[in-house]
């Protein structure tokens, strides 16, 4: 028997977009009309609420197993629907919320076994208890085994993997992306980890999350207020006239320093801000509110960090200043002509540049009052792009032809002195072509633009330093969905990248990659574009080609000045 079928999707659209346009938030029944408009639960007042219908009497058991699934997008009442598809043991052992299988389509299938049923789902994400999203290509095929029997002549489900699964529609109706928040190691910068949550269940599991610790491509990466083992002293969070009442483990929260408390409550009122009827976070323990003091010691930490106006760039073969539309000599450098300089960067904390020659093979820097100094000669690389740590990063292949992403630190050195560098190679990048590496402007994530057999990748992974900063590790990154092969991309703002495949030939279409999107939104096409650029914000992203430079503006593209090449934002 097959899975629901276009006209069921349909219907379900339809419905939810009714219960859009009649009230703020409705319950939207699975079967049978549409009701009258009732308040949410607490946590987002204008999440819908599906009411799937219970079994049918004398339902095969394709039909139980289906229905079953169905029903598991009726999460309230602790999917007390669903767990009346199962028998009494079924019901009890049954764990909804440890994953969510979200699929593109679904029937049930024998397996040859009596009373064993697989559901078979061609996946697009999995979702895990942490609301972790992992996006899947089309054609990737999952079975759920689904085991039934009778029970007073009714067939219901004895045996179930824990989990519920969603179709692709619905699941973007009844869950949100969500950032959590974490800091980076130096608790100055305060890093998004965008998870995927129940629209109405958002701050209990928001918490629950931020507590079990950052994405595995994060770990290591950054840090957390919350010590290890701290847990939820209960299976809620209540919101009682604004304040969310945070009730912890008190050992580990009276144990905690005034500053971690501090912080503890600054990372979850970070968390909380995408929730409108949270404005405070009160912590507690076993009940008890917890004062937390505030004597200065501790600053905010900076939350989607902002790059200075000004950009670098290339003109007349030297390296200038582009800002506000007009050019200008880079103060203290010497000149560079010789080298013939392109895709120019400017650290974010330094007047310390970086630049490849025409052909890409050799990455130089330079700093006030020195000559430029290369720093490794490749057969290819990719444009620089510095960290707040004053890193300068790029990618290309080694001696052994093998893949490496180096990092240099030349501010600060003496002439003639070694310049600190390191040497990456990360197994997940091992065959692959890196045609683009960014730093965030947080210092603590890359954007890594890599291919291998004509297929392109654009990832994001995290940045693993020594307490000196160093760069030691790559993490095993996240992958961000693309509808084309680009082979650029710059960071926007903390959760969102622009990328593009540049040709002088063709008309280029732009994306922007949000790591709270499963789909990526296509800017405005424009001639030739070869290079781009983005300062704060996706109104200031340029692009430029033959005829100059151009700023995004609206659903086109705004001419500015003609002459500077390859300009860039510091970072």
């Amino acid at each position: 028997m097959t899975g629901p079928g276009k006209s069921g999707l349909l219907g379900t659209v339809v419905l939810v977009m009714v219960v859009f346009l009649l009230a703020s938030c409705a319950r939207i029944p699975t079967s049978g009309p549409v009701g009258k408009s009732e308040e949410g639960s607490a946590g987002n007042l204008s999440a819908p609420v599906f009411l799937p219908a219970a079994p049918q009497d004398g339902a095969a058991p394709e039909t139980i197993i289906e229905d079953f699934y169905r029903a598991g997008s009726g999460y309230e009442d602790d999917y007390a629907v669903a767990r009346e598809f199962l028998t009494q043991a079924a019901s009890v052992a049954w764990k909804p919320d440890q994953r969510a299988l979200v699929y593109r389509s679904a029937k049930v299938v024998e397996t040859g076994v009596e009373n064993v049923y697989n559901y078979q789902l061609d996946v697009a994400y999995t979702v895990d208890v942490d609301g972790i999203a992992t996006q899947s290509p089309e054609g990737t095929i999952e079975n759920i085994p689904a085991t039934v029997t009778q029970v007073d002549g009714q067939w219901r489900i004895s045996a179930i993997p824990d989990g519920t699964a969603i179709p692709e529609e619905t699941f973007k109706v009844i869950y949100g992306a969500s950032p959590i928040y974490f800091y980076d190691p130096s608790f100055t910068y305060a890093v998004p980890d965008v998870r995927w949550f129940i629209k109405n269940k958002t701050v209990k599991a928001m918490t629950s999350a931020l507590l079990a610790g950052p994405a595995p491509y994060l770990r290591g990466a950054v840090v957390s207020a919350f010590p290890s083992g701290i847990k939820l002293a209960r299976e809620s969070v209540p919101v009682v006239s604004g304040a969310a009442q945070v009730d912890l483990s008190a050992k580990e929260l009276t144990e905690a320093s005034a500053e971690d408390r501090l912080r503890m409550q600054t990372q979850l009122s970070l968390t909380f801000r995408s929730q409108p009827d949270v404005v405070n976070v009160e912590l507690r323990a076993n009940q008890d509110l917890v004062r937390v003091e505030d004597n200065g010691s501790v600053l905010p930490p900076v939350r989607d960090k902002d790059v200075p106006s000004r950009e670098i760039a290339v003109s007349g073969n030297e390296l200038v200043r582009y800002e506000n539309n007009r050019v200008s000599p880079l103060p203290d450098m010497q000149p560079v002509s010789s080298l013939r300089p392109r895709y120019p960067a400017e650290s974010p904390v330094s007047q310390t540049v970086a630049f490849l020659n025409e052909s890409r093979t050799t990455l130089y820097s330079m700093v006030p009052g020195q000559s430029a100094r290369a720093l490794t000669t490749r057969s290819t690389m990719t444009h620089p792009s510095f960290s707040l740590h004053d890193w300068v990063w790029a990618a290309g292949p080694g001696a052994n032809g093998r893949t490496e992403v180096v990092a240099y630190r030349p501010a600060g050195v003496a002439n003639g002195a070694t310049i600190p560098a390191v040497t990456l190679t990360p197994a997940w990048l091992a065959g692959r072509t890196v045609k683009d590496l960014r730093i965030s402007r947080e210092g603590v994530r890359a954007l890594v633009i890599s291919e291998q057999n004509g297929q392109t990748k654009v990832q994001v992974a995290g940045i693993i330093r020594n307490a000196d900063g160093t760069p030691r590790e790559l993490t095993v990154p996240i992958t961000l969905v693309t509808a084309s092969s680009p082979d650029q991309g710059v960071w926007v703002n903390d959760t969102t990248v622009a990328v593009m495949k540049g040709s002088a030939a063709a008309n280029v279409t732009p994306e922007l990659l949000s790591l709270t999107s499963g789909q990526p939104q296509q800017l405005a096409p424009w001639p030739g574009l070869v290079w781009l650029s983005a300062g704060n914000g996706a109104e200031e992203i340029y692009g430029q080609s033959a005829e100059g430079i151009f700023q995004r503006l609206g659903n086109g593209w705004s001419p500015q000045l003609k002459g500077p090449i390859d300009p860039s934002f510091p970072g």
